[in-house]
């Protein structure tokens, strides 16, 4: 099955060609770092690290940028409250953000600051002015909507409908609906020169200056969440391809829904936004991730603690499953009904795949791998060994669905078996030192403290055993 992509630009799944075979250029918006990252950013980023994971996994080589935003009204305001910079306020919530990434396994390629890419972002803004796009005015250089006749294909709206939702202040504006591309200096805000005089950037003008020069003016994929649509990225491919002259600016537009808390939307004014981290302190990143995928990427997901719950308890199944197969005795020779276990598992391979390929339907994938487990745990009651092909097949089976969901192979409750059992082995191996010292006092009460715990010592004439009791 081929790589189908549903393209919010054509509103319809389409097969995916990237603009040169065999990579794929990624465009992600990143978050404007005047406050903690929350939930809903955490389960768009998990969904193009998945997106981007399987991308890998077919073979492209993927390119992913995620820009953050340092400079904007909200940080300002925000740092004006505070009593501190927007320069210590990026830095402080940019740390914040890329430690919550780290947690949850979020890896691109790039993430490139705004305020780096001053120089960027005035190229653009000439190119705008030169081919009749911007114009300036006494606060600003802003961009003419009337001069883009595409205006409006990204949401599917009429210019005239757009306009009434975004009305900026100044009423010297061409149009209503125009937008800033460049905002002059206001006292005690940072700034930078520029051909049109001291100021800043407006929002929308980053996100095309870094994308073109990471990934060329023109590229595979742009993604965010649903709420980005309008005015965001349809202001981006406004400027975009009014600045460089190419259509399409990007190929393929990809948009992740929306996160409710408990069936409500997340807002300040309900007081129920949740950071990421919070939500690390009570579950772990391998939970979040797997309940994020959990939904298709393109629907709304609703957070809730018992739905949390129910994902560790399934997450634990697969690790419990895991820890099943590596326990059994490997052998070459493989049974009739070891064979009919091996081309459900190859089915199940070829099952997630297609899923995968049905643009990134996780929830039809995370199905397929529950229900191999569970009927390979049925297969396995009571059996000791396993055979060496169909044991390969599963091992190729789980290590898809760790990688491409980016689970960790080994969870706490592996990591921490492990760990149980080599300090059971070191107390045996002092045990055994104390006895030989004929100390068999405190050989004793090691003995009986372990017991105690849960832990039965069994001396033979040859070693100790061990087993929880």
């Amino acid at each position: 099955m081929v790589l189908m992509i549903y393209n919010t630009m054509t509103q319809k799944k389409e097969v995916f060609k990237p603009l040169k075979e065999g990579e794929v250029r990624m465009y992600v918006c990143g978050p404007t770092v005047y406050d903690y990252s929350h939930i809903g950013h955490a389960r768009t980023y998990t969904a193009f690290d998945v997106i981007h994971r399987w991308l890998e996994f077919k073979g492209f080589k993927v390119t992913w940028v995620m820009n953050i935003t340092d400079i904007d009204d909200k940080m300002i305001n925000r740092a004006k409250k505070e009593g501190t910079t927007v320069f210590e306020l990026a830095t402080r919530f940019s740390q914040a953000f890329f430690k919550d990434m780290d947690a949850l396994g979020i890896k691109p390629d790039v993430f490139p600051f705004a305020t780096g890419h001053i120089p960027e972002i005035i190229e653009v803004i000439k190119k705008l002015e030169k081919n009749g796009y911007a114009y300036v005015i006494d606060d600003g250089v802003y961009f003419d909507v009337s001069k883009f006749k595409d205006y409006g294909k990204l949401s599917k709206q009429k210019r005239e409908e757009l306009i009434k939702h975004r009305i900026e202040p100044n009423p010297n504006k061409r149009n209503p609906g125009d937008f800033a591309l460049w905002k002059f200096k206001k006292p005690g805000e940072p700034s930078w020169p520029s051909p049109w005089g001291e100021g800043r950037p407006g929002w929308h003008i980053e996100c095309s200056a870094m994308s073109s020069k990471y990934l060329g003016e023109q590229f595979d994929i742009h993604g965010g969440g649903n709420d980005l649509i309008f005015p965001h990225h349809e202001n981006e491919i406004a400027q975009s391809e009014g600045a460089f002259g190419k259509k399409p600016w990007v190929k393929y537009w990809m948009h992740t829904g929306f996160l409710n808390i408990k069936g409500e939307k997340m807002s300040k004014s309900l007081g129920n936004i949740i950071p990421i981290k919070d939500a690390l302190q009570k579950w772990e990143p391998e939970v979040l991730r797997l309940f994020f995928v959990s939904k298709h990427y393109r629907s709304p997901i609703d957070f809730r603690e018992e739905y949390l719950n129910e994902t560790k308890e399934s997450l634990e199944r697969i690790y419990t499953f895991l820890e099943k197969i590596e326990k059994l005795k490997v052998v070459s020779k493989m049974e009739k009904q070891e064979k009919e276990m091996l081309n459900k598992v190859k089915k199940a391979i070829k099952d997630f795949e297609n899923a995968m390929d049905d643009d990134f339907n996780t929830p039809k994938a995370l199905a397929v791998v529950f229900n191999l487990v569970k009927s390979m745990n049925k297969f396995l009651e009571g059996r000791t060994t396993i055979s060496s092909k169909l044991k390969e097949e599963i091992n190729k089976f789980l290590c898809m669905f760790f990688y491409v969901f980016g689970i960790p192979k080994k969870g706490r409750k592996i990591v921490e078996k492990e760990l149980v059992e080599k300090l059971v082995e070191i107390l045996i191996e002092v045990r055994n030192e104390l006895r030989k010292k004929k100390d068999f006092g405190l050989a004793d009460k090691i003995r009986k403290k372990m017991k105690d715990v849960g832990i039965l010592l069994e001396d033979t004439l040859t070693s100790t055993e061990w087993k929880l009791c």
